[in-house]
């Protein structure tokens, strides 16, 4: 049997987006190893409470050689219009979770809307990820 485990996003600044996703999402590092045999290459995760089987790599995008700066510069214009990558969180009351999140600091770009499939919410990382809040009506999910 398959199973998710974890799942990455590019992101400019790792200690920004550890930020972010720690104290205003309100997520826990899960790794956070620096490995000096690797050029100091940082590995960074962050998962949700409740789910330590699941997590998000926070991964800077990279240089030559991995990636040609051409290549590179591509990803941070895709990000920066929030077409990169799309993260889908899920909560049992999307509008209660959207006004937690709100204040801890978290800018949605779209406040939680009645959908077909449910309640949902969007919001950025400061990488410019997208990140949308659902939650998913009984039956569906």
């Amino acid at each position: 049997m398959l199973r998710i485990g974890s799942m990455q996003l590019w992101v400019h600044d790792q200690d920004e987006a550890l930020d972010f996703y720690t104290r205003k999402v309100g997520m826990e590092v899960r790794a956070d190893v620096t490995v000096p045999e690797l050029d100091g290459f940082r590995w960074l995760t962050v998962g949700p409470h409740g789910q330590p089987d699941v997590s998000i790599v926070l991964m800077p995008i990279p240089g030559p050689p991995a990636m040609a700066a051409s290549t590179a510069a591509q990803v941070r214009d895709l990000m920066a219009q929030g077409v990169g990558a799309t993260v889908f969180l899920v909560t049992g009351d999307c509008r209660k979770t959207y006004e937690e999140l709100s204040a801890r600091g978290v800018e949605f770009v779209e406040t939680p809307e009645e959908r077909p499939y449910g309640i949902d919410a969007g919001f950025r990382d400061p990488s410019g990820n997208h990140i949308r809040l659902t939650q998913v009506f009984e039956g569906l999910g």
